[in-house]
């Protein structure tokens, strides 16, 4: 169904890919020296690549659609009483992977999302390090393109029960995460940092990327429309719809990003 939203969702992308790329470009600059690391009050790290980028995306954003608030990461304090009031914002994690980051092997994201009415209706992701962006918009399809190619349409592959492709966490891997893949049959296992990990589902490389553990509305969003153009979904993981902006924490439930299959991925929890 076509949002009901009076907005050029092509240009808007398009906008959104040269302002996710300028993005990846002030995290390289910061990546390729010394930077000082901090400790958030969730005891998670922060940079200084973290707020060039959301400066950067807060900036742009705000020239680009001056009427459409605009929700970062860096930037989240605020109210829900605020919030709920939103019928269509922009969702932005500047740097998704800051550990990722820190650990200097490149498996960091920049996010840019456009909910409506609790979904995501755009997405960008651009990873600076492999000059890649993933992007899509509602009814267009998901695309990947890399630095000097074409963007090239993308699309989530069938499972196999007996071949199974697992995306998880670098950094994040429970004993609840270590039960599921015990259930599966053998399963080959990828490890990847930050909203890639829903990319490799997205692009067919993946068959789900399960997240037992916590995670921000700002780490999906992106990711939620890219998957969803490529033929797959993401979920709660009683496969109910993972919506945004719905209450006052933004913290996200657990949820299952999955491709095409006829599993009931319930059953390996």
């Amino acid at each position: 169904m076509k949002p009901d939203i009076d907005l050029d969702l092509e240009s808007l992308c398009q906008s959104c890919i040269q302002i996710a790329e300028q993005a990846g470009e002030k995290i390289l600059e910061i990546y390729c020296g010394d930077f000082e690391i901090e400790s958030k009050t969730d005891n998670t790290p922060l940079t200084s690549a973290d707020m060039a980028a959301h400066y950067h995306i807060v900036d742009a954003l705000t020239v680009l659609t001056p009427d459409l608030p605009v929700l970062s990461e860096e930037a989240a304090d605020i109210p829900f009483s605020i919030r709920k009031t939103w019928q269509t914002y922009w969702l932005v994690d500047p740097l998704d992977g800051t550990r990722e980051f820190i650990k200097g092997n490149g498996e960091f994201s920049v996010n840019i999302a456009l909910i409506h009415r609790h979904r995501s209706i755009l997405g960008v992701i651009n990873a600076p390090v492999h000059r890649q962006t993933y992007f899509a918009y509602h009814g267009n399809g998901a695309y990947k393109k890399s630095a000097d190619s074409a963007a090239v349409k993308i699309a989530c592959r069938k499972a196999e029960p007996d071949h199974l492709i697992v995306a998880g966490s670098r950094s994040h891997r429970s004993d609840r995460l270590k039960q599921f893949l015990a259930k599966l049959n053998n399963p080959q296992v990828i490890s990847m940092g930050s909203s890639l990990k829903s990319c490799l589902v997205a692009e067919g490389l993946a068959d789900i990327y399960p997240r037992l553990g916590l995670t921000s509305e700002w780490d999906t969003a992106a990711a939620h429309c890219i998957v969803d153009e490529a033929g797959g979904q993401i979920t709660k993981t009683d496969n109910q719809a993972l919506l945004y902006n719905t209450k006052e924490s933004l913290l996200n439930p657990d949820f299952f990003v999955t491709g095409q299959s006829d599993l009931d991925w319930q059953d390996y929890l």
